[in-house]
C-alpha cells in the first residue's frame, strides 16, 4: 500500500508542474492548495530536495521548483524517493530480505510477476501525464 507521504509527495509534484514558471514556489502557497500541513509537507519536500527531484531556496523569494521537465519525472522515482516500497511482498523488496523457502516457493513466481507489474506501471506513468489529466493522487 502506498503511504500518505507517497501520495502527497505525488500530489506536490503536480502542483509545482501545474505553477512552474521558473520561480521559486512558496512551501505555504503548495500547502494551501494541497490542503495539507505545512510541518508535514516540509519532511517530504526534505525529500524531494535531496533525492535530486526539486531545487529549494530559503529566504524572501524561497520556495521549492521542479529540476526538471514534468514529462521527465516517473511517478515511480517519485514514490521510491520517499521511502516508498512497491514490492508486493518482503521478499522481493531488497537483497536483504531473502527468504529461505526461495528455492521450495511456489508463488514467488506469482509474487515477482506482479511486482514487475507494478514497477512497469508506475515508472511508465509520468508526472506530465497526471499534469494533462487533471487527475489528483
Amino acid at each position: 500500500m502506498i503511504s500518505t507521504r507517497g501520495r502527497y509527495a505525488v500530489r506536490v509534484m503536480i502542483d509545482l508542474a501545474e505553477h512552474e514558471d521558473g520561480s521559486f514556489i512558496p512551501l505555504r502557497d503548495i500547502a494551501q492548495r494541497q490542503e495539507l500541513s505545512k510541518k508535514y509537507l516540509e519532511i517530504i519536500m526534505k525529500d524531494l530536495v535531496s533525492g535530486g527531484l526539486l531545487a529549494g531556496a530559503s529566504g524572501k523569494g524561497g520556495g521549492y521548483r521542479l529540476c526538471r521537465k514534468p514529462e521527465e519525472y516517473t511517478v515511480g522515482e517519485i514514490l521510491e524517493v520517499t521511502g516508498e516500497k512497491l514490492s508486493p511482498v518482503a521478499c522481493l523488496a531488497g537483497e536483504t530480505n531473502v527468504c529461505p523457502r526461495k528455492a521450495e516457493c511456489r508463488t514467488l513466481s506469482m509474487w515477482a510477476e506482479f511486482d514487475q507489474m507494478a514497477h512497469d506501471y508506475f515508472y511508465g506513468k509520468k508526472l506530465s501525464d497526471l499534469v494533462k489529466t487533471g487527475g489528483t493522487a
